[in-house]
């Protein structure tokens, strides 16, 4: 692909790491250093940016930009491009519909991106899933060829991307969540050592290996109220017990699904939406 002209708002770690694949592939990305600290100033002269002085100037010079910024910021970042008309990947970490009801409000086109994995570099690779419009999809696709930011696209349908980052997120950041209230409880009670030896013996990731789950719908009458337990266990050392009970209420949902060791797992997961 011919070099293309791609605007950034704005350069924190992961977009500048993104910036760098783009750079690496013969491309220009513009920043705008208007009301950013230092450290991001930095960061993008390390990075090869190339500042413009406003908002507006980046846009009027750039065919595609990328909005790679902290989530609560997504919808404030989506309103200083007015009415550009462009390609605007929003690649922040936002629900579908946060990201359907940003699509909705502009006149750009724009491709639903998620990012999953370290920011890429010559040591590390991401994904970046896309979805919405096929025509501007493979756009994007096409200008990260280079580096180890590696493009995926999906369905032709904004939000898609997104919901793969949700469901991602909701493992990969709940799990480790708890993790760190299991060796709280453990190491309060002087038990860390035999955690961790458990945990060495633990077999098996749910996430990589869903054909596991009708199983634990099965046992979830019983798990269920252990997970109580637990709660009451957190609060007592003075530790987060919200994860725990959000844990009894998903296994509630099964509670129809009694020692049923014949379920499959669309029916599984079926059950875990309300009727």
């Amino acid at each position: 692909m011919a070099a293309s002209t791609i605007g950034l708002l704005h350069p924190g770690r992961m977009g500048s790491a993104i910036a760098a694949q783009l750079i690496a592939g013969g491309h220009q990305v513009l920043w705008c250093p208007a009301g950013r600290s230092a450290g991001t100033a930095r960061r993008a002269a390390e990075t090869g940016l190339t500042a413009v002085e406003t908002v507006p100037r980046l846009l009027d010079r750039s065919a595609v930009v990328f909005s790679i910024c902290p989530p609560a910021a997504a919808e404030e970042v989506a309103e200083d491009i007015g009415d550009y008309s462009g390609i605007y990947v929003e690649a922040n970490a936002i629900s579908p519909q946060r990201m359907i009801a940003i699509a909705d409000r502009l006149r750009a086109t724009v491709v639903d991106g998620s990012i999953i994995g370290p920011p890429p570099d010559e040591h590390s690779t991401a994904r970046v899933y896309l979805s919405g419009p096929e025509n501007a999809v493979e756009r994007v696709r096409g200008l990260l060829t280079a580096g180890n930011a590696e493009p995926v696209p999906l369905a032709n349908r904004v939000g898609a991307a997104s919901a793969l980052k949700m469901a991602y997120g909701s493992f990969q950041k709940t799990s480790r969540a708890l993790a760190a209230v299991s060796h709280a409880i453990a190491g309060d009670y002087g038990v860390g050592e035999h955690l961790l030896r458990e945990a060495a013996a633990f077999d098996g990731n749910a996430l990589a290996d869903p054909d596991g789950l009708p199983s634990t719908a099965a046992r979830a009458w019983r798990w269920a109220p252990e997970m109580l337990e637990v709660a009451e266990t957190a609060r007592e050392l003075g530790l987060p017990d919200a994860l725990a009970t959000a844990s009894a209420e998903v296994l509630s949902r099964w509670a129809d699904d009694k020692d049923d060791f014949d379920l499959d797992l669309p029916t599984t997961l079926r059950h875990l939406h309300r009727e």
